[in-house]
Formats: structure tokens, C-alpha cells, sequence
């Protein structure tokens, strides 16, 4: 019965923000559901995002898997922590080493394969995470993965789509196929999928908390398989992981606070854009006029301008954080923007001056921000058989330059382009929240952020709202339900653009959690992004 209907044809549509006092955000409505399982069983929210999280690696393996990274920002119920579960490099990773391999030109990694599969964090932040601050034990946080894992569940629109997408890509990965096209073909919409391959891994990661994806069987299942396909990552180099619990970054904007995890991620580049667009009276402008949004664009390409050439891992930088947040610094940067034509920026010089993101509150006043991915779609393309490992590409984005903040190494991580978020005011917690898709987070981050600070739109306003994304140089990309006048005056200033009408790719898709008040009386009011395939669920 799944090709009775015609998927593609619909009517534009709206969604509602949703309230509760207890509510769970992702792109899926089944990991949504885990969510509110843990909560109603008497979890927190830290529960009921590693519920999520852990069902995400089935329902949307185009995005994440149980070989995926992730990072969190949580506020528990006192002050805020972050965690970096991004992966580290195998002992064995030199520049050295893969220019040996794959010739003295070689610039970066490759993009696919074992030689792009840096050690994941997912898993190992789902057990720091409880261990510090969940409920319940962590083997009922994932049963409801389990269970959808060796059951099935029907395929959904958005996420086939992205499926049907890679498989010309990555057939011919180890182990692909056999995971991810059981009829020899990308599932349609609507068809069953089953992966009792993957149930099998979260059982042993449940009843050992961990260990046996760090030490154990799936380790060295995972090593056997990368040293059979010419990769250099062993059990040792799993057994020597740990996630690293950090403080967040933070800067101030219209009166809240914006917070991300600091490098090796690309979240300061949010923080820096806003930095820069405080040097300008943005809420007298029309929201979504041509003023306000090429005074965004070029904030964000200022931000990246910076660091493209300054971000990789913290200890590898020629430059500190601070001095990249510097308000002086961002102001001397703000006075490049010309208010009547877009620019190429250059760095400036401060030492002078496929991702899923989901999100959880609960009645006791808890939130988690969680983000987790493979980073190119199913990532590297390799599947561990007999585990249902499917495992990112991370490593693709080190480069092979030594003297480089994002150049290869042991033990290293490279720079990472997915963010979590978390809004307060006063030292008080107000929003969780994140808009997944590759260097459109920050972007994001910053264009829904504005719509709620400085334009006081909701937070499922400022989901739907259209958007643009920054490529590089004097290219963006505009979403078509912008305002043709607002896209015919960005031209005017010489943008250069695209408009796209398939917005999965190209714009991102965020979760919002917004604290109303008490918890425990007016609760939270929640968005998602009707880009995927996801819901807001409360009670």
C-alpha cells in the first residue's frame, strides 16, 4: 500500500507552536515519542534526550547513526554545561600518512571510506550524560530504539528523499548496501524498514553502558572491518576516547545571551556575527526587507571569514576565542559592511583587538540541547556488518597542512560543523534550541534568533520563516517563499543567487524549546521545522 498514494503533492501549510510543561523536539515524531516515554516513565529531560538521540540513529540514518559525533548544552535546573563528544583522529593519522596513500597532492582526507572515520562520541556522550545527570537507568532509555530497530517503521518523505540521494553515492561502501538497501534499492515512502542489525549493538551498549562499543565486541568488530578495508583505526584508539565536559561560550544580544560549545566547533562564528550586527539598529529595520537581511548576510559571511582561517582544535589555534569575541574587535569588522553592496571579506586580524538536532525541558526546569551526525548524509558510507554501525566522515574535514589549527594529527579532533544552542537572559534559562545542516547552523542560529529578539516573532514563526544561506564569496542561496522584493533588492546590491524550492538541502531545520516561565505552571512553548519530518510532542 505504500505507492497507493502520491507523496510529493500537498498544499502549503502551517504549524502551531505546541505547550507543556514537559516536551521533547526532534525531526522524527517516532524519536519525539521516545522522548515523552522516558518523561511520563518519570525520566528528566537528559532522559528524554538519549531516548531521542538513540532512536534518531534508526529513524534517520540519513543524518546519524550509532558511528556519529554530537554535542550538547544543558542547563540542569542551576547552571549550564557542555559537552564535545566529537570524534578524535586514530593514532595512526598523519599528513604523512595520507599523502603516502593517496598521493603528495592530496589537500585532506577523502570524503568517503575508513580513512574519513575519525573514533565517534555519540554513544559515549549518551552514557556521560546519564551518568551525571539522568533518572533512569540507562538501559530503559534505549528500549524504545530497540524495539522500532528490530520491528521497523514506515520510511517518511523527507528522510527517503535524502536516502534515494546517496545510494548512487555510497553502494559501493563496505557494508552499505547490505544495511541500507535491502531490496537492492533506497526504501520507498511508506515501505518497512528493519535494522535488527543495529538492535543488536544498542542491546550491548545498554547492558554494558557503553563499554562494549569502547572496548568490547563492537570496537573490535569495528577495527577488524577498517582493517580488512584498509583503515588505520584500531581498539585501542577506542578504548582511549572520552567526550570532554566544557564551558560555553557566550555573547550578548538585544538584551539575552547566546551560548555554544567553544572549538572545535564552528558555533562562534554565531556568536561573532551577532557580535557584529549589535554595532547596528537591526530591529528598526523591516523584518524581512532587503535592509535587515543583507546586514545579516554580511555579519555571517564576516564570521566565517574568520573562521575558515582561525578554528580547529582550541590547543591548535593561533588565536583565542576571546580574542575573536572581542567587542572591539567585532566593531572594527562591522565597519567593513557596506549598507548598499555585498562583499568578499577576507580574514580579519583578531590576535590585534547530515545532522540531527533535537531538544528536551521537563517540569522540573531541565532543558538539553543535543545535536548528533555523520556529517555528509549517511557519512563515510561504511557499515560495520553484523552491527549496524554506520559511521561518519569527520575526518574528511581535517586538512593535511601541519601547521595548520585544523591540520591532521593523532588524537586530534577536526573542526566541526555541528552546534548546539541554548538562549538565557539574566543568567536564566530561556530557550534551547538549533538548526541542523552543515555550515547552515550558525546561519541559522543567528537569522531565527534575530526573528525572536529583535522582531518578537515566535518561535514556530521564526522556523517557518524563509531563509537564506551564505556559500561563499558573493553566492547565497534564498529560499522561494522570501519576498521577490526583498530577493530583487539583495541582487540590486550584488548578491549573487540562487532561489531554491526544495528547502532540505539548503536551509537547515531547527528544533525550539522557549521557557514561558515556572515550569512547573506556564511550562515551555516548543517549534519544529517543517523542512523534515518532525514534531514537538508535550504533556
Amino acid at each position: 500500500m505504500s505507492t497507493f498514494f502520491d507523496w510529493t503533492a500537498g498544499y502549503p501549510s502551517q504549524r502551531l507552536p505546541i505547550f507543556g510543561r514537559n516536551i521533547v523536539s526532534t525531526s522524527h515524531p517516532l524519536a519525539a515519542q521516545a522522548g515523552l516515554r522516558m518523561l511520563l516513565k518519570g525520566g528528566n529531560a537528559v532522559d528524554a534526550a538519549i531516548a531521542a538521540a538513540a532512536t534518531m540513529t534508526i529513524v534517520e540514518p540519513v543524518s546519524n547513526g550509532l558511528g556519529s559525533d554530537s554535542f550538547c548544552i544543558l542547563w540542569d535546573g542551576h547552571q549550564l554545561h557542555g559537552l564535545n563528544a566529537s570524534g578524535r583522529a586514530p593514532k595512526a593519522w598523519t599528513p604523512e600518512y595520507f599523502k603516502k596513500k593517496y598521493g603528495a597532492d592530496a589537500k585532506t582526507p577523502p570524503v568517503r571510506g575508513w580513512d574519513s572515520v575519525t573514533v565517534p562520541g555519540a554513544v559515549a556522550s549518551w552514557v556521560a550524560m546519564s551518568e551525571r545527570f539522568g533518572k533512569l537507568p540507562f538501559a530503559d532509555l534505549l528500549e524504545p530504539a530497540i524495539e522500532i530497530a528490530e520491528r521497523g517503521y514506515a520510511m517518511p518523505v523527507v528522510v527517503q528523499q535524502k536516502w534515494a540521494a546517496a545510494v548512487p553515492l555510497l553502494l559501493d561502501q563496505p557494508g552499505y548496501a547490505e544495511a541500507f538497501m535491502p531490496r537492492g534499492r533506497a526504501p520507498n515512502v511508506g515501505e518497512l524498514f528493519r535494522f535488527a542489525e543495529a538492535a543488536r549493538s544498542l542491546k550491548l551498549i545498554a547492558q554494558s553502558k557503553g563499554a562494549a562499543y569502547y572496548g568490547g565486541e563492537i570496537a573490535e568488530a569495528a577495527a577488524k572491518h577498517a582493517r580488512s578495508h584498509g583503515g588505520a583505526i584500531t581498539v585501542e584508539d577506542f578504548a582511549a576516547y572520552q567526550p570532554e565536559w566544557v564551558t560555553p561560550l557566550a555573547k550578548n544580544y538585544a538584551g539575552h545571551t547566546l551560548h555554544e560549545i567553544p572549538p572545535n566547533g564552528q558555533g562562534i562564528s554565531a556568536l561573532m556575527a551577532l557580535g557584529i550586527l549589535s554595532n547596528f539598529d537591526l530591529a528598526s529595520m523591516k523584518v524581512d526587507g532587503v535592509d535587515s537581511q543583507h546586514l545579516q548576510i554580511e555579519a555571517m559571511k564576516l564570521a566565517f571569514a574568520d573562521i575558515y582561517r582561525y578554528v580547529g582544535e582550541s590547543g591548535s589555534m593561533e588565536v583565542t576565542a576571546d580574542q575573536l569575541l572581542d567587542d572591539a574587535y567585532l566593531a572594527s569588522r562591522a565597519k567593513l559592511i557596506d549598507l548598499k553592496r555585498a562583499q568578499d571579506f577576507g580574514a580579519g586580524n583578531p590576535v590585534k583587538g547530515g545532522t540531527i538536532y533535537l531538544t528536551a525541558a521537563d517540569e522540573s526546569g531541565m532543558m538539553v540541547s543535543f545535536i548528533q551526525s555523520n556529517y555528509m548524509g549517511f557519512g563515510s558510507g561504511v557499515v560495520v556488518p553484523g552491527y549496524g554501525l554506520s559511521m561518519q566522515n569527520r575526518g574528511h574535514a581535517f586538512n593535511l597542512d601541519a601547521k595548520s589549527a585544523n591540520g591532521v594529527g593523532p588524537g586530534k579532533r577536526p573542526f566541526h560543523t555541528i552546534i548546539p544552542a541554548f538562549l538565557t537572559k539574566d543568567g536564566q534559562p530561556v530557550m534551547s534550541y538549533g538548526v541542523m545542516g552543515a555550515n547552515m547552523q550558525p546561519q541559522g542560529h543567528m537569522q531565527t534568533l534575530v526573528r525572536m529578539l529583535d522582531y518578537k516573532q515566535n518561535p514556530q514563526a521564526a522556523c517557518d520563516a524563509p531563509r537564506w544561506r551564505f556559500n561563499q564569496g558573493l553566492e547565497i542561496n534564498v529560499e522561494s517563499a522570501m519576498n521577490p522584493d526583498t530577493v530583487q533588492g539583495l541582487a540590486e546590491r550584488g548578491h549573487v543567487m540562487e532561489v531554491i524550492r526544495d528547502s532540505y538541502q539548503d536551509f537547515g531545520a531547527g528544533q525550539f524549546i522557549w521557557r514561558l516561565g515556572d515550569p512547573t505552571v506556564e511550562g515551555y512553548v516548543a517549534a519544529s521545522d517543517p523542512r523534515r519530518d518532525g514534531q514537538a510532542v508535550a504533556f
